[in-house]
């Protein structure tokens, strides 16, 4: 079964940061990351061979410290071969952090990104389509 993009889901707790000294750390955010993607893909899917945009919004429960871009790698790597076949295909990866103390108002929120605005935090919101270029016209 194909996926049909955009897909989204949330990932609950503070991402692992790629960087991370305790291997089972790594394992297991790789893990949850994976576990919260199958929950909205079709039973039977196969990885897309599509070209790949992700989106990662965090949002944690206080200010935080680290640079947001160690958190890319370990997604990436979890969707690997369940979402796309290769991260040779993300083409392109826009990632953000929204601390409690610099918030945002979303003008028209998707589903997915209104479930991580009102959920538990912290929470790493994920979302992937196959049109890179989606935002940029």
């Amino acid at each position: 079964m194909e996926i049909v993009f955009p897909i989204e889901f949330v990932v609950d707790g503070a991402p692992v940061s790629s960087q991370a000294k305790n291997p089972r750390s790594r394992i297991a955010w790789k893990d949850r990351v994976k576990a919260a993607s199958k929950a909205v893909l079709p039973e039977g899917h196969w990885a897309s061979s599509d070209r790949i945009a992700v989106t990662l919004f965090y949002f944690p429960a206080g200010p935080v410290q680290g640079d947001v871009d160690n958190i890319v790698k370990l997604v990436l790597d979890a969707l690997r071969r369940n979402i796309y076949a290769d991260d040779a295909q993300v083409e392109r990866v826009v990632v953000q952090k929204f601390e409690p103390e610099n918030t945002f108002r979303f003008r028209a929120p998707s589903r997915g990104l209104e479930a991580a605005l009102n959920g538990a935090k912290p929470a790493l919101y994920v979302r992937l389509s196959d049109d890179p270029f989606e935002d940029l016209t």
